[in-house]
């Protein structure tokens, strides 16, 4: 009894507090929804919403320390039902085999491919031989070749002939599911072309996003036209959001410094813009007596901020991190005009509950991972600093201080996170973010406004000149920071459980009322103890059975110095050990016998076979148990096939041995199961890989195993 007493007056200490759960909760069951491995039928989801409707219904009857309980478990169900409801408004139809052909679509938007290819994305989309039913919403082409990416106007359709395929799915079994991305933003199909691209019908009459996209494109072409070279680029993509101008070279030093998040537009961006258009209007109404003593200067300048926030998140292309960053600063100036303090736990809170509303499949990007860890952290540092008494430090320290303290504080939350999705730690952020953020809020953004308000009297050349100078010190900073030993090191990816552990942990310790709160600290060490014993697999098989990875003590060694570039850099990134394809692919551990690899794990043989040529020459498995190759497999051969035909159904696969020397195979489709995003590619018989395969006499398999490749 004394236990539940204590449980009793615990919960009814949170009240007050409670709405910093609401987010969690509804997280919780977004999470929980992805985290399926099927797609629950209507008659589950109809009784999901009347037992959150009972619950709801409940909680007014139940004691005051039970609500929080029932009314949490309503939420989560609340969240799983959003994250269907998204999945459900933004199905459309997905390419389901490999395309060559015409292709044509209006643009929509113009970016870079990860190799510097410019990358157009079309909708509106015609593709020979393809029912109208069928036809993928939205596509994505790289386009390589001598075009430059300037030659393209958004809303024009062009018309080509290239390669498409359907969304790629995780480069390894519980990797980033790109499958599951592309789906959200509606994309059937991506691919590229080599063949020029033609200009089939002028711009057309566009809805008003499109205006939109075409009067952002044509300021950043203007901003690029007139401050030349990656300065002007970074000028473009903090100002429109444009970053198709970036080299991948700058784009590598602001990581590698941790300066990233400058040229992204993000809560920095939208929150010194709408801060200094706030100080701009008040600081300028309370110039004139007669307005500053009969008008709320206050609540007029904070809905100046709102205007020029929603008219900036327009221009910057109204992406989700966009609107995330909006949402944000608008809850802090409704706060405003409501007199409340702006910069709260509840501000935020309300932030993230629009966010996961709108949006629920943001909670599983980094984007909206980072951007609240960041501001969480800093609500709740800089309420505590709040209580210090700062008065016998020099006025001219505080805001040195400030910065030092904001920096060290949003870069320690994010870290984490940054780390777990991008398997790097940049060491001396701290460093170039207070070298380069400061300038950035006195004199970049600025200058941005100062550019545009001239703009229609032709003057824009002064708010852009003032601006290059502080862009040009940031991109310096950055390519020295990154350029000093040791400025970046490599972590390997944790399994999913332990970043959300982390992130459960850490949130308790924020907002749970009471000494318990430490509980948080312990759960969140439990996590770091879990990332610290991840073990990579012994052997990874790419989906399209052209590259095989054997884990060595050297490192990963790859079956061959170039080809499914993307898949090695993703195997080795994840391994915390980045390094060129060609190196890994020099290390010992795969025997290589021209267009053969062969690889043992403790007693187990692996082939991988490339080309039409090396598979008909070999006989039956080629004395191994597993036969992998980027051809499809005729007939029955003594062994585990994973042909292409297969790796396509299944995903790629992740092979390790257990102590008993039991071989676990892990596909990637074990780990997402079929659900609305790789729906298109389910195996026929609705059968995963096995997961353990036990050795038998004369290299015999269970009969289902030999079946699978065929």
């Amino acid at each position: 009894m004394q236990v539940l007493t204590h449980l009793q007056e615990a919960a009814l200490a949170q009240r007050g507090s409670l709405i910093g759960w609401v987010p969690v909760c509804l997280g919780l069951g977004i999470a929980g929804y992805f985290q399926l491995r099927f797609e629950p039928d209507m008659m589950v989801w109809g009784s999901v919403l009347l037992l959150a409707i009972v619950l709801f219904v409940a909680a007014r009857i139940v004691s005051l320390a039970a609500q929080p309980l029932v009314i949490g478990i309503a939420l989560i169900l609340c969240g799983a039902m959003l994250a269907k409801w998204q999945a459900e408004a933004v199905s459309a139809p997905v390419l389901s085999f490999r395309y060559y052909g015409p292709i044509e679509g209006r643009v929509v938007n113009i970016d870079r491919s990860a190799s510097d290819a410019p990358r157009l994305t079309l909708d509106q989309v015609q593709l020979s031989r393809i029912s109208p039913d069928r036809m993928p919403e939205r596509i994505r082409i790289s386009v390589h070749g001598d075009q430059p990416l300037t030659i393209y106007r958004p809303g024009e359709v062009l018309i080509t002939t290239g390669h498409l395929s359907p969304p790629s799915g995780p480069a390894e079994p519980g990797g980033f599911d790109f499958q599951r991305h592309a789906f959200f933003d509606r994309l059937g199909a991506v691919g590229y072309t080599r063949t020029p691209v033609l200009r089939a019908a002028e711009p057309s009459r566009m809805h008003w996003k499109g205006w939109v996209f075409k009067q952002r494109m044509a300021l950043s072409r203007a901003v690029q036209a007139a401050m030349p070279g990656e300065t002007g680029a970074f000028a473009a993509a903090i100002m429109t959001g444009d970053r198709s101008g970036m080299g991948q070279a700058t784009l590598a030093d602001l990581r590698a410094s941790n300066l990233a998040h400058l040229l992204a537009i993000s809560g920095l961006h939208m929150g010194l813009l709408t801060g200094f258009i706030f100080a701009c209007v008040r600081y300028g109404l309370a110039l004139v007596p007669t307005i500053a003593l009969r008008w709320p200067i206050k609540k007029i300048a904070a809905i100046c901020a709102i205007i020029i926030g929603a008219f900036y998140l327009a221009l910057s292309g109204g992406n989700v991190a966009t609107e995330r960053a909006y949402i944000m600063v608008s809850v802090m100036f409704v706060a405003i005009l409501l007199d409340r303090r702006a910069l709260t736990l509840r501000a935020v809170a309300m932030a993230a509950i629009v966010v996961l509303v709108l949006h629920p499949e943001a909670l599983l990007g980094p984007g909206f991972q980072m951007s609240f860890a960041a501001t969480t952290a800093l609500v709740v540092v800089f309420g505590q600093i709040r209580h210090l008494d700062l008065s016998r430090l020099p006025r001219w320290t505080r805001p040195v201080l400030s910065v030092c303290v904001s920096s060290f504080v949003a870069g320690l939350a994010t870290a984490p996170i940054a780390a777990a999705h991008f398997n790097q730690i940049a060491h001396y952020g701290l460093i170039a973010n207070l070298l380069s953020v400061p300038l950035m809020g006195a004199l970049v953004m600025p200058a941005a406004v100062l550019a545009v308000c001239l703009a229609p009297f032709g003057l824009w050349g002064v708010g852009l000149w003032i601006m290059e100078k502080g862009l040009r010190w940031i991109l310096w900073v950055a390519k020295s920071v990154s350029a000093q030993d040791g400025a970046l090191s490599h972590v390997p990816s944790p399994d999913g459980i332990v970043l959300g552990i982390l992130c459960l942990g850490l949130l308790w310790l924020v907002l749970w009322r009471g000494t318990a709160r430490w509980g948080g600290a312990a759960v969140a060490a439990v996590a770091f103890v879990l990332w610290s014993q991840t073990v990579r697999p012994t052997l990874l098989i790419a989906d399209n059975g052209s590259l095989i990875g054997l884990m060595t003590d050297a490192g990963r060694a790859l079956s061959k110095p170039k080809g499914s570039g993307f898949v090695a850099g993703i195997w080795l990134e994840n391994d915390g050990a980045p390094v060129a394809q060609d190196v890994a692919a020099a290390r010992p551990g795969l025997r290589i016998e021209g267009r053969v690899a062969r690889a043992t794990l403790a007693g187990w043989e692996v082939v991988q076979v490339s080309g039409k040529t090396a598979l008909a020459e070999m006989r039956g498995c080629g004395a191994a148990d597993i036969l992998v190759s980027n051809q499809t497999v005729e007939g029955q051969r003594p062994c585990l096939v994973l042909d292409v035909a297969a790796l396509r159904q299944h995903g790629a696969v992740a092979l390790s041995v257990d102590e008993s020397g039991q071989l676990k195979l892990t596909s990637a489709r074990d780990v997402t199961g079929t659900r609305p995003w790789n729906a298109h590619a389910a195996p026929q018989d609705g059968r995963g890989l096995i997961d353990v395969m036990k050795k038998g006499p004369q290299n015999a398999v269970p009969d289902p195993l030999v079946a699978l490749g065929q």
